[in-house]
């Protein structure tokens, strides 16, 4: 098996240069969002961090963005309006080597290669994510049926990391899925991402995404499969590194979901960055 990439530290100066120039990026999405009425929200760590910090999470290398599919797809429209001095947008279709199923905004001129994706040909650079959050049906029935459908297309786009990490039947099966071409999985995607709509009462949940929360395995599996889409459509301002950027109203309901007592620092063993890194620029 190859060996993996070493993963780099980035640490003082530069940790904080990373988390302004996420902080740029921020506030160009603001801009444009603002612009055109558009919803967003400033989401896990990232509103954590508002709430508890008044800015980053100081270990925090990462932001995150949530967004009703609706207003996403309004996003992507008008992406071209982002200053290209500062950022552009990246998913799937405009960069068809990225593999992922939800967007990203890059920073211009910069490089940032997660470590263990060396060989990726997609463009990189440092990053925050931009989520969608799509309708789950209303019967919990069909809610586990979309669960295990988007995990078996979400293991597709993983399997050309995977093949290069995993062994024995695990890699078989890797390389088996890479040989599915992630046009496919965009596609199959469409059965549910065309039916979501701010206007429906449905909860939503990240479709590319494992379903997520604290909560989550503790949860009845009626509230197991989604999030109330309030969370992302009723909003407040909240102060981020001297900004004011919107986040969910019910912020005390999303974090202890997500988290649990939110307010509580972990121990010193565990804040670690998400976004182990083998090869960075700024």
């Amino acid at each position: 098996m190859k060996k993996l990439a070493e993963i780099k530290e980035i640490k003082g100066e530069d940790f904080r240069r990373l988390q302004l120039l996420e902080l740029d990026m921020i506030s160009e999405l603001d801009r444009v969002c603002r612009k055109h009425n558009i919803n967003y929200v400033i989401f896990c760590g990232t509103l954590l961090g508002a709430v508890r910090h008044k800015g980053y999470i100081p270990w925090d290398d990462d932001a995150d963005i949530g967004m009703t599919r609706e207003d996403y797809e309004k996003f992507k429209k008008v992406t071209d309006e982002l200053d290209s001095d500062i950022c552009f947008f990246q998913d799937h279709t405009t960069d068809p080597e990225y593999r992922w199923g939800y967007g990203k905004l890059r920073r211009t001129g910069t490089t940032f290669i997660r470590a263990g994706q060396e060989h990726l040909k997609c463009q990189t650079g440092v990053f925050i994510d931009i989520f969608p959050f799509d309708d789950v049906p209303k019967r919990v029935f069909f809610q586990m049926i979309q669960d295990f459908y988007c995990f078996c297309l979400r293991k597709i786009t993983w399997s050309e990391v995977g093949k290069k990490q995993a062994r024995g039947f695990m890699k078989f099966w890797y390389n088996s899925l890479s040989r599915i071409s992630v046009d496919t999985v965009f596609k199959k995607l469409g059965r549910y991402t065309e039916k979501s709509s701010n206007s429906t009462d449905n909860k939503v949940r990240l479709l590319m995404f494992k379903s997520f929360g604290k909560l989550y395995r503790k949860s009845p599996l009626k509230e197991r499969y989604g999030l109330p889409k309030k969370w992302l459509l009723e909003r407040a301002e909240y102060e981020f590194e001297g900004k004011r950027f919107f986040g969910t109203k019910d912020y005390d309901g999303f974090l202890t979901w997500l988290y649990g007592d939110y307010m509580q620092l972990p121990p010193e063993d565990e804040r670690d960055p998400h976004s182990p890194v083998s090869s960075y620029s700024f």
